[in-house]
């Protein structure tokens, strides 16, 4: 199908683009590398007056420190967050959560702040920014405004953007001597997750002391499995503690039901891959 009519801007600077996205309002829509936008507007499940593109802005590509943070632009690939030396050192777990979108297409075109905004439930991102405890920076006509990740996914495809509010940085507190995996269940290679589990551990003389666990696709929204995270903190690195705190993975979630499975399905799922994810994440054997 061809897409619906639209307006097309492509600002050349942060500024311009803020500047375009205000002057649209609501019905404008911000282009980054398409991979999820463009498909929507040929099935016409999307109907913008104006696309405004960013691609063009070379403040919100690459990767800084700043002080204890990390600080990635929100144009930034999936490919180069990939690569990127300082992602690899101390947000390890995004580098490899990254590493299993969907195709090498998609991921040198995708970005990090399109997937975020796009905020899809199964997408493998949005419970990796939950698990990292990362703040989502927006810029708009009334100045920058830091989102905790926690509160920025708010429903099936929604944010906390604002009308005329661009998604800039994602910031991510450096993660040193922590261990992580990303855990995921899906039918076939480069499809969607039917569930995943985005994990980072911390260890403290043999034992567990402190867990962060982000569920994909078990609920509307990516969800932090957090009574696992309770049962973990202070448990022993050993496979029955892990597998009996596993089992509350599920707890607080509200998987859908579709063709890929049952909500009850998605919670054995849940429960078996944050076993396998947190083992492999504490080092157990």
């Amino acid at each position: 199908m061809i897409s619906a009519a639209f307006d097309y801007a492509r600002p050349q600077s942060l500024d311009e683009a803020v500047s375009a996205l205000a002057e649209g309002g609501e019905e404008a829509k911000v282009l980054a590398g398409g991979q999820s936008l463009l498909p929507i507007l040929r099935l016409r499940l999307a109907f913008p007056e104006l696309l405004v593109d960013v691609g063009r802005v070379p403040e919100l590509r690459g990767v800084r420190e700043e002080a204890g943070t990390l600080v990635i632009g929100a144009m930034t690939s999936h490919h180069d967050v990939i690569r990127d030396p300082l992602v690899r050192r101390y947000a390890g777990l995004l580098a490899a959560a990254a590493e299993t979108v969907a195709d090498p297409a998609v991921r040198h075109r995708g970005t990090l702040g399109g997937s975020l905004a796009h905020a899809d439930p199964a997408g493998d991102l949005p419970a990796v920014a939950l698990a990292l405890d990362a703040e989502l920076v927006a810029a708009g006509p009334q100045g920058r405004r830091t989102i905790p990740a926690r509160e920025f996914f708010t429903d099936y495809l929604q944010t906390a953007l604002l009308p005329g509010e661009l998604l800039v940085e994602v910031r991510v507190p450096k993660m040193e001597n922590w261990g992580f995996h990303y855990e995921k269940f899906h039918r076939v290679a480069q499809s969607w997750a039917v569930v995943g589990v985005a994990t980072a551990v911390r260890r403290d003389d043999g034992r567990i002391a402190e867990a962060r666990i982000g569920l994909t696709n078990m609920g509307p929204t990516p969800v932090r499995a957090s009574a696992c995270e309770s049962a973990l903190a202070g448990a022993e690195s050993e496979p029955g503690a892990v597998a009996r705190a596993a089992e509350s993975a599920a707890e607080g979630t509200r998987p859908a039901s579709d063709l890929s499975g049952s909500p009850e399905y998605r919670e054995h799922l849940a429960r078996v891959l944050t076993r396998r994810a947190v083992m492999t994440a504490a080092g157990v054997e």
